[in-house]
């Protein structure tokens, strides 16, 4: 049996608390083939598209404090836009489409070895629904 190295996984069940924008939109370097003066973007082995990076928040109170922010990697042909920020929260729900999980191995400083998760997507949005008890959904969407 051939396990795919991405699993496709949904937002949802991966994030059930939601997930917030803590930095903007930027591109990732490929830092085998940039140079002190020539900055070249990272791009999708897979698709070929260009590679984008969003810092994250995990909204799970529940999430270990080192798997509370990651980096979030967006696979599009263009930057992607973060959807407008939503009043009295601090930080920016967001939504991530085309979402996959590559599994691998992490040690920390002590040796001591850990599964962890690596996630890619295919684009961003707001969410479609409700977050922590608060209505993330723009004026007159669902909730």
């Amino acid at each position: 049996m051939a396990m795919p190295r991405r699993i496709k996984v949904d937002f949802g069940d991966v994030f059930p608390y939601g997930v917030f924008a803590v930095s903007e939109v930027t591109l990732l370097r490929d830092f085998d083939r940039s140079s002190k003066d020539r900055e070249v973007q990272a791009v999708d082995e897979d698709s070929g598209l260009l590679v984008w990076t969003v810092d994250v928040l995990d909204g799970d109170p529940a999430a270990r404090k080192a798997d509370r922010q990651f980096s979030m990697r967006i696979a599009a042909k263009v930057c992607p836009s973060l959807p407008p920020p939503v009043a009295d929260l601090p930080f920016r729900p967001v939504e991530f489409e085309g979402l996959t999980a590559t599994p691998y191995v992490s040690e920390n400083g002590a040796g001591r070895a850990r599964l962890a998760w690596s996630f890619r997507a295919t684009g961003v949005r707001a969410p479609s629904g409700r977050l922590g008890g608060k209505n993330t959904a723009p004026a007159g969407g669902a909730s």
